[in-house]
């Protein structure tokens, strides 16, 4: 956790500095987030990414940092499931333009399982707007404890903190349309490959290969004075091998879909809002952790830095309660060569 702790000082103390020097170019893009629910981050659900590719030998670096808390206990008289902690997720990734209108690239993430620090914070902030605990004050700050029983037989547990590299998604993206007049509009479809080397039996992985495809698009609007807007939306579907978790009660296929607008009033600040859905990736369950679709709404803003540098900022919310965080913070850090 110290670890964590400094790099997010050290990516604050970058944008700080950065902000100095700012620069053209608020790209009103998707957030890089998806659902961060214990159970189902360790699948192949891809955030959409942009519309528009990066130009044959064109780049972008990235550093996406998402911190999770997790507060759901549920139970039936056949299924108990607790899922109290947190989880964050450091994802360095890299994508380049192979040739016009195709790209390639390739994503390394980092996860961790710890009681956290959030929870006296989500505590205050639901009792000082009124908002129901769900529970949260009759069970000890700080705890980690992720599990699920079916028939009286526990099917995983993870309750102590836990590290190291979660499961690698390699992923490509081809050009299907791309206006670039004042207004631009584009349309691309991307595909992802997730392999399972990360540790399943610590939530880090699912031990499957995932494979998704989308379709994914923007159009942007120019206002005058007022800047520019733009929305964006997605839709594909994945499929799954048999994994290690809950491997009797995983689903093979899901759907999924994103939509989203920004306003960038300046060149160099936007903001924006963003729903993700998807489908249940389990069955058998009447617990809405694992057999409910899952709506989640994200809003922030993007800083465009000097040299093709941008630094996003979110907050994730759970529209359809217990099937993902009550609270997600979100930040991704890119760099375009």
């Amino acid at each position: 956790m110290k670890i964590l702790r400094r790099g997010a000082g050290a990516v604050a103390f970058s944008a700080v500095f950065a902000l100095s020097t700012l620069a053209h170019g608020a790209e009103i893009t998707p957030f890089r987030t998806v659902n961060m629910s214990p159970v189902v981050q360790i699948f192949g659900l891809p955030a959409i990414g942009t519309a528009r590719l990066l130009p044959k030998g064109g780049g972008e670096a990235s550093l996406v940092f998402d911190a999770a808390n997790n507060f759901a206990i549920d139970q039936t008289q056949r299924e108990q499931v607790v899922l109290d902690g947190e989880t964050y997720r450091l994802a360095l990734g890299l994508r380049y333009g192979i040739a016009k209108g195709i790209e390639g690239g390739i994503e390394v993430p980092f996860i961790f399982h710890s009681g956290g620090e959030l929870d006296g914070f989500v505590e205050w902030f639901h009792s000082s707007f009124g908002f129901d605990t769900g529970g949260r004050d009759q069970v000890p700050e700080g705890r980690l404890l992720y599990t699920y029983s079916r028939d009286g037989v526990q099917q995983f547990r993870v309750d102590h903190p836990n590290g190291g590299i979660g499961d690698i998604r390699l992923t490509t993206g081809i050009r299907l349309y791309d206006d670039e007049s004042a207004a631009p509009r584009a349309l691309a479809l991307r595909a992802a490959l997730k392999l399972p080397t990360g540790n399943s039996g610590k939530l880090r992985g699912s031990g499957s290969v995932d494979g998704s495809l989308w379709l994914t698009g923007s159009d942007d609007y120019r206002l005058g004075g007022w800047g520019h807007a733009t929305i964006f939306a997605a839709a594909g579907g994945m499929v799954m091998s048999k994994g290690d978790v809950l491997k009797d009660q995983q689903k093979s296929v899901a759907a999924f879909g994103s939509l989203g607008a920004g306003w960038s009033p300046f060149d160099w600040f936007a903001l924006k809002v963003q729903t993700n859905w998807h489908s249940s990736l389990y069955r058998g369950s009447t617990l809405r952790e694992l057999d409910f679709d899952t709506l989640q709404i994200i809003g922030g803003g993007t800083i465009a830095f000097p040299t093709g540098t941008a630094l996003d900022l979110g907050v994730s919310e759970d529209l359809n309660v217990k099937t993902s965080p009550d609270v997600v913070f979100h930040l991704a850090l890119t760099q375009r060569f």
